[in-house]
């Protein structure tokens, strides 16, 4: 069975749809890269642990850095919970802390 990367809600779609293009297609290419290969077999620099079940896919581009931080749930399923465009070096606590709340809705 392969895996699939899903996003949460609307909210993460429009969130995904807001970064720039060369960003945007860098996920996608990850992305593919996960459903092809197997999240088993994708590492840094794509993905890297966050904290307990988070996890983020690494966007880099001309405009900047971007982070997609994702859970895994049940049925191979990477679902994306957070995008967004990374301004300080460390991931900032409100963005793990709203993708901690948005982790309790996957399914």
């Amino acid at each position: 069975m392969n895996w699939s990367v899903v996003t949460l809600n609307p909210i993460v779609d429009q969130e995904l749809d807001a970064l720039p293009t060369d960003q945007r297609a860098r996920f996608l290419r990850i992305a593919k890269l996960i459903e092809t290969q197997g999240l088993e077999h994708v590492r840094e620099p794509y993905v890297k642990h966050v904290q307990g079940p988070l996890w983020e896919i690494r966007m880099k581009g001309r405009d900047g850095i971007s982070r997609a931080i994702y859970v895994t749930a049940t049925g191979r399923r990477v679902v994306v919970i957070r995008v967004f465009v990374k301004k300080t070096q460390k991931t900032p606590r409100r963005e793990i802390r709203l993708a901690l709340r948005r982790a309790k809705e996957v399914r």
